[in-house]
């Protein structure tokens, strides 16, 4: 990158934030700090407003606007296809914002590259092997995240899995997560006095309250996923399979906690983390003799009791 493009570059991103370190931008355009220096210097005395100093962060005096940025061709279609998975792993709320925003992106774009778009969103699909809360027609994602950035009280009535009683909690929210194909909530719940998950698809009502929350007290979204993740009561599993078996096993081998793996030659040795030995039994036995169990006894255990119990069950029709 031209120098004359990094200092335009560096704009960007100085307008891109609150405050910008001079470390973060050598970082990000791969630059010493003594050039980065320079730079800010250079766009100062070109009339760029900077504000603040090395050691401190710097900022841009509040009204000051470039013209609108102008997208390479790379940079657009990245945009896009952002865009095509928030159709797949959003609800509509944050759908129609994100249509919104890519129509002002493809306003400045040059005219060949509004051509070079749209050809590409012909050409591009999105399949999710898990629809995101297709079983809830509420869209809440916009809103909570308004309430997760303000740091906002929220009222939530919520439907707890498995039971039809609705309950109503008072949450100070700290995050939003997706996994297993659906939206989470993760908050402090003044009902239950502690940390709690709470599925979109499962919430009835939603009111946003104008009461703040400490933030400080709590930890953050990626804090909390660490602590789960240290808490949580894993157990290894090690699976020997065969080779013809091991290629079937695609993303599937992911979802289950795959850690590593080994070639024997005919077979693949692997190492799995999980919760849960009797799941993780009954998704082993979709692989029939192409798997063996190596540790632990107590899985090899498990799974020998749903065989038996597998053919017993057939046995009595």
């Amino acid at each position: 990158m031209n120098r004359i493009d990094r200092l335009h570059a560096i704009l960007t991103h100085l307008q891109s934030k609150r405050k910008v370190t001079a470390q973060e931008l050598a970082d990000r355009f791969s630059i010493s700090l003594r050039t980065v220096y320079r730079d800010v210097k250079a766009l100062d005395e070109s009339g760029v407003p900077v504000i603040g100093e090395a050691g401190n962060g710097y900022t841009i005096m509040e009204g000051y606007r470039l013209p609108p940025v102008m997208f390479t061709q790379e940079e657009a279609s990245a945009l896009l296809l952002g865009a095509k998975l928030a159709e797949q792993f959003t609800d509509g709320s944050v759908k129609r914002h994100f249509n919104a925003a890519l129509f002002k992106i493809k306003a400045v774009l040059r005219t060949d590259d509004k051509e070079y778009v749209d050809s590409l969103t012909d050409s591009v699909a999105v399949i999710a092997r898990f629809a995101p809360d297709t079983d809830s027609s509420r869209q809440y994602l916009s809103l909570l995240q308004q309430a997760v950035v303000h740091k906002r009280m929220i009222l939530l009535q919520y439907r707890a899995k498995n039971n039809e009683e609705i309950t109503k909690r008072r949450i100070e929210p700290i995050g939003l997560l997706l996994y297993g194909g659906a939206w989470h909530l993760i908050g402090w719940c003044h009902l239950r006095n502690d940390y709690r998950d709470f599925r979109l698809s499962r919430m009835i009502a939603i009111t946003l309250e104008d009461e703040l929350f400490d933030p400080s007290v709590h930890p953050s979204i990626h804090q909390y996923i660490e602590q789960i993740r240290k808490s949580s009561d894993l157990e290894e599993v090690i699976i020997v399979f065969k080779k013809e078996t091991a290629k079937y096993l695609s993303e599937q081998k992911y979802l289950n906690g795959f850690v590593s793996e080994e070639d024997l030659g005919e077979t693949i040795r692997m190492k799995f983390l999980t919760t849960s030995m009797e799941y993780f039994g009954r998704w082993l036995l979709m692989y029939t003799d192409g798997a063996v169990v190596e540790s632990p006894d107590q899985l090899r255990t498990i799974v020998t009791g749903l065989v038996k119990k597998l053919a017993e069950h057939h046995a009595s029709y």
